[in-house]
């Protein structure tokens, strides 16, 4: 019998080609990723659940269960915290500790150059030189049983050397990245081995780690514990997670994490997202539509009605809810884009897995006072979005933007478990950080706001690949492509779909975001009649009529 063999995460080859009423007849397989070592929490003082995700148990841990009293158990050993750096995450996470570990024996203090120019800022927060919350930063670090490094990814390869020279034997390295890690694979250098070392790394930019922690609500994190000296190290990462206010911990690795937060934000969650916004713009714009209208339907759509409508009801449920019309403009920009920018995340992975994205924001971060980061935020479509900020009006879906954003996010996500990462972390770097952190800073107050909020890694790696994405859409014409026209074509096109919709990412999706509390979101309903549009009405838990 006729049959489609699925190799590596839905690469169909066919052998043969039945057809059923001018379709192919596709047998579906479960797609899955490179099988490896599932990795398993070892605390024996929080308490651990098991999740089933493409057919692989995780074990995470839930916030809803930690009180105050646990995290000091988790903290065992730990009389000081010492927070290194004032960039994308410090104030964010100081906070949130300061807060969480009121009332207890332990003391927090945050280490600064003794000429840095968030010294203001930090002072702003109650922690200051004359209360001994604000230290030099060598100072803080020497006095510090868990010293959490939040500089930037650079600065870390600048003073790492200095710093473990300061390090107390027997203490916490603290990392919210991967990074050092990756930067000392390149140069085959190694982390002491008198002390622990771990990461937490919390799948949203900084400013959204503070306010969904005030509002009760709180963004996961991954938690990797590269070296464990005494046996506590897993037990201060747990605590370390907990107590910047995380519902949900997730277990991973430093090198999978950097792998993959670097390559997410080169992907869709930034530099994907900044190029193809400014092509969609510039397409429906030279279509005849209005410059605000055109800012409207392209990446305020994408980072409203869409996100929140993804982060409601899932990918998969955007594309069946729609009428027959609208489905067949989803499906046409979606194989359209897939295998294009499949390509190009590709190239990213490589260059990420590689060391050589790292070598570059290394580099980069050399030229950076000669040549700051400029600005994002000055070509037409960003102009007319600050111009018209309040007067910006939420439309329906649009179907073929959708169908661009989706068929981005998909490559993005079939090469992650191509090469074998954690369902959760995948649903994590592609899906639910951009909806629950990211897209709506660039909704509220538009491009700059989203990416210059994040780090400076993330900062060049936008700038650096969004005009890839740009490039590679507008010189393919993947909005004004016509029709597949050669059965190739076709069948190619129908098995791209009934991968997307028979996806494993969907079902890991659903469980992961019911891990995630939900909020309140959106400005209200939108609608304009037009040609190839339906509308999205939302609340907490949003239906959809289509038109």
């Amino acid at each position: 019998m006729n049959t489609i063999r699925h190799i590596n995460l839905g690469r169909p080859i066919l052998l043969g080609r039945p057809i059923l009423f001018g379709r192919p007849i596709i047998m579906r397989k479960t797609i899955t990723g490179r099988p490896i070592a599932g990795r398993q929490f070892g605390t024996n003082t929080f308490i651990t659940n098991q999740i089933e995700l493409n057919n692989r148990s995780e074990t995470i841990i839930k916030n809803s269960i930690i009180n105050k009293s646990k995290i000091e158990e988790g903290f065992k050993g730990i009389q000081s915290i010492g927070i290194i750096g004032w960039g994308s995450q410090a104030p964010a996470q100081t906070l949130n500790i300061i807060d969480s570990l009121k009332d207890t024996y332990i003391d927090v203090r945050v280490g600064l150059r003794k000429n840095s120019t968030s010294i203001n800022d930090v002072e702003k927060n109650g922690l200051t030189f004359k209360n001994d919350k604000l230290g030099e930063m060598y100072d803080v670090v020497a006095k510090s049983d868990l010293v959490i490094c939040l500089v930037s990814d650079y600065a870390q390869v600048n003073i790492y050397e200095k710093l473990f020279k300061k390090m107390k034997p027997g203490s916490t390295l603290g990392l919210s990245h991967g990074f050092l890690l990756g930067h000392f694979d390149r140069n085959t250098i190694k982390f002491p081995d008198n002390i622990n070392v771990v990461m937490v790394a919390p799948k949203g930019m900084g400013p959204s780690v503070r306010e969904s922690y005030l509002k009760g609500g709180g963004i996961n994190s991954s938690v990797a514990v590269h070296q464990d000296y005494n046996g506590l190290a897993e037990d201060h990462a747990i605590a370390w997670a907990l107590s910047i206010g995380s519902p949900y911990i997730f277990e991973t690795t430093m090198r999978d994490e950097y792998v993959s937060d670097i390559f997410g934000e080169r992907g869709i969650l930034l530099g994907a997202l900044y190029g193809m916004s400014e092509y969609l713009f510039r397409n429906i714009n030279e279509s005849g539509v209005t410059k605000k209208k055109s800012y409207e339907l392209t990446a305020y759509n994408i980072t409203g009605t869409i996100n929140r409508y993804i982060k409601a009801n899932g990918i998969k449920n955007l594309y069946t809810d729609m009428d027959i019309d609208n489905k067949k403009l989803f499906s046409s920009a979606y194989t359209n884009t897939y295998y294009l920018a499949k390509e190009l995340l590709q190239e990213i992975y490589d260059e990420v897995k590689s060391g050589n994205e790292i070598n570059s924001v290394v580099l980069a971060g050399k030229r950076l006072r000669q040549y700051p980061i400029g600005n994002i935020d000055t070509t037409p479509m960003w102009h007319i979005e600050k111009e018209y900020r309040a007067e910006l009006y939420d439309h329906p879906i649009q179907a073929r933007v959708a169908g661009v954003y989706v068929g981005t996010m998909m490559a993005q996500i079939d090469i992650l478990m191509e090469n074998g990462h954690n369902p959760s972390e995948i649903v994590n770097e592609s899906i639910i950080e951009a909806t629950d952190s990211l897209n709506p800073y660039l909704y509220d107050k538009g491009i700059s706001h989203m990416i210059d909020n994040c780090s400076v890694t993330a900062r060049l790696g936008a700038r650096k690949w969004g005009p890839r994405f740009d490039y590679l859409y507008s010189q393919n014409n993947i909005l004004g492509k016509k029709n597949y026209k050669t059965m190739g074509e076709v069948e190619k096109a129908f098995i791209l779909m009934d991968n997307f919709t028979n996806h494993p990412i969907h079902n890991c999706l659903d469980t992961v975001k019911n891990l995630t509390p939900r909020e309140g979101q959106g400005k209200g309903q939108g609608r304009w009649e037009g040609e190839g549009q339906w509308e999205g009405q939302w609340q907490r838990q949003p239906t959809i009529k289509t038109y």
